[in-house]
């Protein structure tokens, strides 16, 4: 097998020799896939043992990374840097399913972190295997990550009413729109008036793709007009909903701040629910969004509202109350 640089890139060729004639065969620019070609074409055992974890997250980084969505690329370049740490050198042939336990213990101190690892993990071993990396089974098959505990936190009228008594003008906006559409913060922050289309807010979901047309009427139709006369006070022009006291699109660090602010404020003037206040996370606006819908229409209401394709999904991790029963008697 012969190596060629050509613009600053590598390409490997198997050369041959038919009927008396030298003939190079391309293998392209992957070294690992080279040698697999290389040995198919020679009849000989397939040089998987050779491939390391390290290989893989090369290709993966610059073939599947960039196909992510945006905040799911930035998730996985930090998860990638753990896995790196446990796995970079080590031969693809050598990882076994204790090895992969063994990462889990080792961040045990961190489970939701360990978990989606694994998770990435499993993920490229299994594009390694399309690939040709490997042949072998994924690791990660019977390795149960660890128990989380579910979150329970409902945000209760009074500490939502807190919160807000000491939000900005930008906050309050942000924390209606969240609650009202049942979003996750990060959609929320890119709606804009060119997602107002016969009388619906357009809606399509960064982390599902999932498509919504939330209808625009009652309260929400009155915090977009809301909003829409905070904005004509500003000189600058933006077809964000949310925009920050200048008038400019609100940005995701920018409505930590205020957030934190806020609560931190609420806490202080609120010493009875201060615990709670406390406990209170902006995203939690969107299972609080699905428990009053579910209340006030069901829960296939709520699951709709929140995008999800089944209702056990809503159940699982959004509704935090519990179902209203009659009592015994």
């Amino acid at each position: 097998m012969r190596k060629r640089v050509f613009g600053g890139r590598t390409y490997y060729y198997l050369r041959s020799t038919v009927d008396g004639k030298r003939k190079e065969i391309p293998l392209g620019q992957d070294f690992i896939l080279a040698l697999r070609q290389y040995a198919d074409l020679n009849v000989i055992d397939a040089p998987h043992r050779g491939a390391t974890f390290s290989d893989v997250q090369k290709k993966y980084v610059t073939d599947a990374v960039p196909k992510l969505a945006s905040s799911t690329a930035r998730m996985y370049a930090s998860d990638i840097k753990h896995l790196m740490t446990s796995f970079k050198d080590a031969p693809l042939d050598q990882i076994k399913p204790m090895n992969i336990r063994m990462f889990l213990d080792d961040h045990a101190d961190k489970p939701t972190t360990a978990n989606r690892c694994k998770r990435l993990f499993s993920t490229m071993w299994n594009q390694a295997r399309g690939w040709g990396y490997t042949d072998l089974p994924n690791p990660c098959e019977g390795i149960r990550g660890h128990a989380l505990a579910k979150r329970t936190v409902y945000i209760t009228d009074a500490m939502y009413a807190a919160v807000y008594a000491q939000a900005s003008a930008p906050l309050r906006d942000a924390m209606d729109l969240a609650y009202l559409t049942g979003q996750r913060p990060a959609d929320t922050l890119r709606m804009t008036e060119h997602d107002i289309i016969d009388g619906h807010l357009i809606v399509t979901q960064a982390k599902t793709q999932q498509p919504l047309r939330i209808i625009l009427a009652g309260k929400l139709a009155e915090l977009v007009e809301r909003i829409r006369a905070r904005k004509a006070t500003h000189r600058i022009v933006t077809g964000a909903l949310l925009t920050n006291a200048n008038g400019k699109r609100l940005t995701a660090p920018v409505l930590r701040n205020h957030f934190d602010a806020a609560r931190k404020a609420a806490a202080k003037a609120a010493p009875a629910i201060k615990d709670a206040i406390e406990g209170f996370h902006f995203y939690d606006l969107r299972a609080k969004a699905a428990d009053d819908t579910s209340d006030l229409r069901g829960d296939q209401a709520a699951s709709d509202l929140l995008g999800h394709d089944s209702v056990k999904t809503t159940q699982r991790h959004y509704l935090r109350r519990g179902k209203i029963v009659d009592s015994t008697k």
